[in-house]
């Protein structure tokens, strides 16, 4: 079974729906936490990506619930990465050195 769908409801007796997909942990990185700027697949919207955190997705969550209201946009996690419906990168950047990550604007 693929692990992006799961069972939510069958009336096969046969099926097993006690298999939860384990949370992946977080890709090691070299500590420093990425900002880009994206528009592609967005009709034009730019989006600020940011990678490398290195955060497990409880903290990552709560981290972009804090920027999300810092920055007053939306966003959302995405493959322990943080998508910002805002290209404010430097308001983005100020916030992540204030919690003592290491951070760098790549990109254009």
């Amino acid at each position: 079974m693929s692990s992006k769908h799961r069972i939510v409801y069958s009336t096969d007796p046969n099926v097993d729906t006690s298999a939860q997909p384990s949370p992946a942990s977080p890709p090691s990185g070299d500590g420093i936490v990425r900002l880009h700027r994206e528009t592609k697949g967005r009709k034009g919207k730019g989006v600020t990506i940011v990678v490398g955190l290195g955060l497990q997705l409880p903290e990552l969550k709560k981290l972009c619930r804090e920027l999300k209201k810092q920055c007053g946009c939306g966003g959302t996690v995405k493959d322990f990465t943080l998508e910002l419906q805002t290209d404010n990168r430097d308001k983005i950047k100020i916030c992540l050195e204030k919690r003592q990550f290491k951070v760098k604007c790549v990109g254009g």
